[in-house]
């Protein structure tokens, strides 16, 4: 049975930072794009970065860039989000979520109609 189950969320501080961690299990993360999306309340789910089941593309929503970093560690079917300089407007719920892809290919995307399986969250508050 095809699972992530995410972990990391937290309450922090602004220009505090934060390291999510999303763990696969049931399928082999070389043949999944891998991607972290967000939802706050009252608003819709947006994609924040992505990683190609090869782990050598990645790509940032415009507002994360240069404070996400997205990586893998194939070995432990896991993926992580290092998020720095955080901000009280990333205050939301974060999911990963997993899409098939090619063996080793270069496929990002930021769009959660392309994702298959999802995560149940983790919580990130950014409050002083």
């Amino acid at each position: 049975q095809s699972q992530l189950v995410e972990s990391g969320g937290a309450l922090v501080q602004p220009g505090g930072s934060l390291r999510l961690t999303c763990v696969a299990s049931g399928f082999t993360l070389d043949y999944y794009a891998i991607g972290w999306f967000r939802q706050a309340p009252g608003k819709e789910r947006e994609g924040v970065s992505c990683i190609s089941s090869s782990a050598r593309y990645t790509r940032y929503k415009d507002s994360v860039e240069g404070r996400f970093t997205i990586s893998r560690d194939a070995a432990k079917s896991t993926v992580y989000l290092q998020m720095n300089s955080l901000k009280p407007e990333d205050t939301a719920i974060y999911y990963c979520a997993a899409k098939r892809a090619s063996y080793g290919g270069a496929w990002t995307g930021l769009g959660s109609q392309d994702y298959t399986y999802w995560g149940q969250g983790t919580q990130v508050t950014v409050s002083s």
